[in-house]
């Protein structure tokens, strides 16, 4: 894992992408000493860059007219190409279109693996209310480039299946787009009042999890329930055909 970027894009608010950001963002920082930047371009809601242990650099690239300002936009671009490492950039969702046209439109995805980057798209699809609306998502995405793309599996609103019980993964919509997946990635809802209290009081305080290890504020079955969290999203993120 070297030269890596990482977008993680989804038009659907409050669907868990900082949550992504930073579960990805702290599986990178253990791989092989290799350089970590972290991006926060949402414009309202920069929850990705307060997580003060992870250096997040907040980049605002809309203007106040909700369009892409192309300064700020070339100015992440070439941040991101100036020195070696992997990157994370999380985006929200009332940026999730205008950015997506404007790398697109300039071409980014291909000059950034010109320049010898391996670019993802990390995508989420979301159970139960969400379903309908973060798979479309996901199909849009898919079409609109021909980069590989992660999928992000989030049972916390739900299962990811239909009226009918087909799960998402055996459905018509993810088989027209499987080709372009090179890894799943499922956040399992667990019990809420253990596994999701301790989950909950770590995101709150902006902690990662090496920081909720040393900290004095979680007793040790919070920071075990937290160690087996993160534990089965890196398995699974080892797993990914990167």
């Amino acid at each position: 894992m070297q030269n890596t970027v990482h977008f993680i894009l989804q038009g659907k608010g409050g669907i868990g992408k900082t949550l992504v950001s930073t579960i990805l963002a702290q599986w990178l920082a253990g791989k092989d000493g290799t350089p970590l930047r972290c991006y926060d371009t949402d414009q309202e809601n920069a929850t990705f860059s307060r997580y003060k242990a992870m250096g997040v650099k907040h980049v605002p690239v809309m203007t106040d007219s909700r369009t892409i300002d192309p300064k700020r936009f070339d100015a992440l671009m070439i941040d991101i190409l100036e020195e070696d490492g992997n990157c994370v950039v999380d985006n929200g969702a009332n940026t999730f279109s205008p950015l997506m046209g404007y790398l697109i439109e300039n071409d980014c995805f291909a000059l950034l693996q010109e320049s010898g980057r391996k670019v993802y798209i990390h995508t989420i699809v979301g159970g139960g209310d969400t379903l309908h609306d973060t798979a479309m998502g996901f199909v849009s995405t898919a079409k609109a480039t021909a980069v590989p793309l992660v999928l992000w599996e989030n049972e916390h609103f739900g299962l990811l299946q239909s009226a009918a019980g087909k799960q998402f993964n055996e459905s018509q919509t993810y088989a027209d787009n499987s080709a372009r997946v090179c890894g799943r990635v499922v956040l399992s809802a667990r019990n809420n009042d253990t596994f999701g209290a301790d989950i909950k009081k770590m995101n709150t305080a902006r902690l990662t999890f090496d920081e909720v290890r040393a900290s004095d504020k979680f007793n040790v079955m919070e920071k075990q329930r937290v160690k087996v969290v993160f534990r089965d999203l890196f398995e699974q993120l080892d797993k990914v055909q990167w």
